[in-house]
């Protein structure tokens, strides 16, 4: 297995803009934006995917409202993340 970028605990944010890819519980849409490139979260867990078991894929919680609330935990690939606080 590959290492492991992120720990839970880190600091993320999102490197694009996330999108619903119908696996969403809750979200009609199945191509609802549900975290705009940006926005802060933190790692909650981690694992790989069960058809690719290489592929790593980490549930994020992100920022959803001026306050800081953490919304519900995303499935997001290591390249939808980074550490960098200024996203291009």
């Amino acid at each position: 297995m590959e290492t492991v970028l992120y720990e839970i605990g880190d600091l993320v944010y999102a490197a694009e803009d996330l999108f619903n890819d119908g696996g969403m519980p809750g979200v009609d849409d199945e191509d609802a934006l549900l975290v705009p490139t940006g926005t802060r979260g933190v790692v909650v867990h981690f694992g790989h995917t069960e058809l690719e078991p290489k592929q790593e894929i980490y549930l994020v919680r992100f920022e959803n409202g001026p306050d800081g609330t953490l919304g519900n935990p995303i499935g997001v690939l290591p390249e939808e993340l980074t550490q960098e606080v200024a996203v291009a």
